[in-house]
């Protein structure tokens, strides 16, 4: 066995998880590459919702899946993932945030702290029942920092009897370093109860 980077570390867990048929979230699509693997997994018959506020995301993402004839399966959104409530109006397995900026572009844009709260907490509210929730963090500049020092306290409050939320990280490399919270909302969570993530 060996130890995966974060990337190929969500890769792992998608496949294991998700199945053909689910529908899914790539809150922050960036170059396409987590859009891509979800497309894959849920097949024709599924539906992959990708959010993006970079017109050139968007369309660096739209040319890979369409490459690959995967562009049918998604739903490509060139706005923020403050909207997820009001794009996405059905349960989905599986949603993934990959914040921070997109490498090899303007670092000023970048996620920020208030509205990724906000788009986790409307994403605690579309998972369903086993579903995943992963949220790769990275806090090596100013915009990150302050996500960290947001985010960490609010997904420790998460209800337990709700969900199962965990934190892989390599504790040996030289800070600060990425790490990824993972949020399994409990299979036997029933529907309604008090709104979560607040």
């Amino acid at each position: 066995m060996t130890l995966l980077n974060i990337v190929p570390f969500v890769h792992s867990l998608l496949h294991a998880h998700v199945r053909a048929g689910d529908s899914v979230i790539d809150a922050t699509m960036g170059n396409g590459h987590d859009t891509q693997w979800m497309a894959r997994l849920v097949g024709p018959q599924g539906r992959v919702y990708a959010f993006d506020v970079q017109q050139h995301a968007v369309d660096s993402t739209r040319k890979r899946l369409d490459q690959e004839g995967l562009l049918a399966r998604v739903t490509l959104l060139a706005q923020s993932h403050d909207d997820i409530a009001a794009s996405v109006r059905e349960p989905v397995s599986a949603i993934v945030f990959n914040l921070g900026y997109l490498p090899g572009t303007d670092k000023s844009v970048a996620t920020q702290a208030e509205t990724t709260l906000s788009a986790l907490q409307q994403s605690l509210r579309l998972l369903l029942p086993g579903g995943l929730l992963l949220v790769a963090i990275y806090w090596g500049h100013a915009a990150g920092a302050r996500e960290k020092t947001l985010l960490d306290p609010w997904f420790a409050r998460l209800s337990p009897s709700r969900y199962r939320v965990a934190r892989y990280e390599f504790l040996n490399s030289i800070k600060p370093s990425p790490y990824l919270v993972i949020v399994e909302r409990r299979s036997d969570d029933a529907p309604g109860g008090s709104d979560p993530g607040r």
